[in-house]
C-alpha cells in the first residue's frame, strides 16, 4: 500500500558547477556519499519521504546543473518551485561570488515568495584550503533574510538540518498564504514529476558520472 503524505514540496538545488550540489542530493535522499567527479546534465529529481514535525511530507528535489551552457535549461524548472537550496564550495571564492548571479536568476525565475536557504558545502576542509570564512556566508544570508548552514556532504554536516529548515519555511510560507495540505497537491506534484521529470527512480539518464578527481563532487 502506497505511504499517505500531507503534501509535496518542489525543491530546487542551486549553485555553480563543483559545489556539490549533486551529493547533497545523494547524501539526503540515498544516506550517501560518492567520493567521485559527477557532472549533472540538465535536470535531475530524487524524492524524499520526511517526517516534519509529526506530519508526513514528500520532498521533490530537483538537482540542477551548474554549467552555463545549461543555465537556459534550468530556468524552466523554477515553475512551482516552493524553495530553493542554494550552494557554493568554501573552498572556492568564484562560487562564493557568484551567488548574486544566482539571486538575481531567483528574482526574474522564481516565484516571489519563494523560500531560500543557504548551504556553504566543504566545511569540513582544511583551514588553509578555505577561501570564504564563515561570517561572509552569514553576512549575505542576513542580507537576503536566508536561513544558513555550513554543510559537508563528506562528512555528512548539516545536510538534514539544511533541508528540515527549508521544508519548515515552506509550511509556515503556505500557511501563512492559507493554503491546505489536500488530495489537489499530491496529484499535482505527480503531474509535474510525470511532465518534466525523467522518472521517479531519481538521478537517472541525465546524469553523467565519471571516475576520476577522486574528492571532487563536480555538481
Amino acid at each position: 500500500m502506497a505511504l499517505d503524505f500531507a503534501a509535496t514540496y518542489k525543491v530546487l538545488v542551486l549553485g555553480d558547477s563543483n559545489v556539490g550540489k549533486t551529493c547533497i542530493v545523494h547524501r539526503y535522499c540515498d544516506e550517501r556519499y560518492y567520493d567521485t567527479y559527477i557532472s549533472t546534465i540538465g535536470i535531475d529529481f530524487k524524492q524524499k519521504l520526511i517526517n516534519l514535525d509529526g506530519v508526513p511530507i514528500k520532498l521533490q528535489i530537483w538537482d540542477t546543473a551548474g554549467q552555463e551552457r545549461f543555465r537556459t535549461l534550468t530556468t524552466a524548472y523554477y515553475r512551482g518551485a516552493m524553495g530553493i537550496l542554494l550552494m557554493y564550495d568554501v573552498t572556492s571564492l568564484e562560487s562564493f561570488n557568484n551567488l548574486s548571479y544566482w539571486l538575481r536568476n531567483i528574482q526574474e525565475n522564481a516565484a516571489p515568495d519563494v523560500v531560500k536557504v543557504l548551504a556553504g558545502n566543504k566545511c569540513e576542509c582544511n583551514p588553509p584550503q578555505r577561501a570564504v570564512d564563515k561570517e561572509r556566508g552569514e553576512k549575505i544570508a542576513e542580507n537576503f533574510d536566508m536561513p544558513f548552514f555550513e554543510v559537508s556532504c563528506k562528512q555528512n554536516i548539516n545536510i538534514e538540518q539544511a533541508f528540515l529548515t527549508l521544508a519548515r519555511k515552506i509550511r509556515e510560507q503556505r500557511e501563512h498564504r492559507g493554503e491546505n495540505f489536500d488530495d489537489g497537491d499530491r496529484q499535482k506534484g505527480l503531474q509535474d514529476m510525470i511532465k518534466n521529470g525523467p522518472g521517479s527512480n531519481g538521478l537517472g539518464p541525465f546524469t553523467l558520472g565519471s571516475g576520476g578527481e577522486g574528492g571532487r563532487c563536480s555538481c
